[in-house]
């Protein structure tokens, strides 16, 4: 019986980068000609995210350095390395195991004549087709399924919300940078003037502005901003009607669910390469708010703490009426 062909995938972070990373795992299990073991490689506080990913045989962790593992991993003698981060820490594991590697192209050039001259030259392709891309000499084709996200099996969360399954949207408070954060005023119109019930989603540092905004309608407005695990949190996505959110990890997580996402894009923009990704045929569940046209826009590939320009209009001049119409809509349409 021949030994499976075993490969390793190395992505170190973040939430939305290592979940963007599920169609490749899932493809390279299924399409690898003979037995492939998949294993991978991240930091340990992102281990959860791919740690009930019924595809992996094996997910090594860091915690600061690779020589916490690199050891481990040389004994594994992997046939391929599939590199998916492309960075210096990635570089020094790729030459220590002295495997056939792939990696993808980051276009980090395209990316910056967009950001520092708004010239786009981005090719009209996700990130994670061209993920696809790096693998094809391994005869790897897109599989159209999306991305993936995995909950253990009869998983419950810790707490409870007072909404039946897909009967509330899920409003997503918090992103890494500030520029990527909706405004607490977009987020208060939305909510005071749409009246679906809402579960308000976020880490500690929006716990605060959680309990504010709650207050507008008790009734219809629950917090569990700082006070659920990642895979709380996605469970709550898995659950909801909608999902109302930034350009983050939890648009991400939403895509996976299959979920119609509302998504704010402020400094950042969906030509990046990072926008909901969907299996064939949901594409349209995905609606895009941003300001185009303007000079200043995108700013940054990843963020900011505040604009730089001071005045934010990237994010205020979004209309919430908008916003509001499209979920009122979009509910009324999921009740026929």
């Amino acid at each position: 019986m021949n030994a499976p062909v075993k490969i390793l995938i190395i992505r170190f972070s973040s939430i939305g980068d290592i979940v963007l990373t599920t169609p490749i795992i899932r493809c390279l299990k299924k399409q690898v000609e003979g037995e492939a073991e998949i294993h991978f490689l991240t930091k340990k506080v992102y281990a959860p995210l791919v740690a009930e990913n019924p595809y992996l045989s094996k997910v090594y962790t860091i915690e600061k350095s690779t020589n916490e593992v690199i050891e481990d991993l040389q004994a594994e003698q992997y046939d391929y390395v599939v590199d998916l981060h492309k960075n210096m820490r990635a570089r020094r594991v790729k030459n220590k195991l002295k495997a056939l590697s792939f990696t993808f192209d980051k276009l980090n050039f395209k990316k910056w004549l967009l950001v520092n001259f708004k010239w786009d030259r981005m090719p009209d392709i996700h990130i994670v087709d061209r993920y696809l891309d790096s693998v094809k000499a391994l005869g790897i084709e897109k599989d159209e399924g999306g991305l993936d996200y995995f909950l253990r099996k009869n998983f419950q969360p810790s707490l409870n919300i007072p909404f039946e399954a897909e009967q509330y949207v899920v409003l997503v408070l918090g992103a890494n940078h500030g520029t990527k954060k909706i405004p607490e005023v977009k987020m208060r119109e939305i909510l005071e003037k749409s009246q679906q019930a809402f579960v308000l989603l976020g880490g500690k540092e929006d716990q605060a502005l959680g309990e504010k905004l709650a207050q507008l309608a008790p009734e219809r407005i629950f917090n569990v901003a700082g006070k659920t695990t990642l895979h709380e949190s996605a469970f709550f996505i898995k659950q909801s009607k909608s999902v109302i959110t930034p350009d983050t990890g939890m648009m991400h997580i939403a895509a996976a669910f299959q979920k119609p996402i509302l998504s704010f894009w402020g400094n950042t923009v969906p030509e990046l390469g990072m926008y909901p990704y969907y299996e064939k045929g949901k594409e349209d569940r995905s609606t895009i708010f941003e300001v185009k046209g303007l000079s200043c826009r995108p700013c940054s590939k990843i963020g900011f703490k505040k604009c730089p320009k001071g005045h934010f209009k990237c994010m205020m001049e979004i209309e919430s009426e908008a916003v509001i119409d499209k979920l009122d809509f979009g509910s009324a349409q999921s009740a026929l």
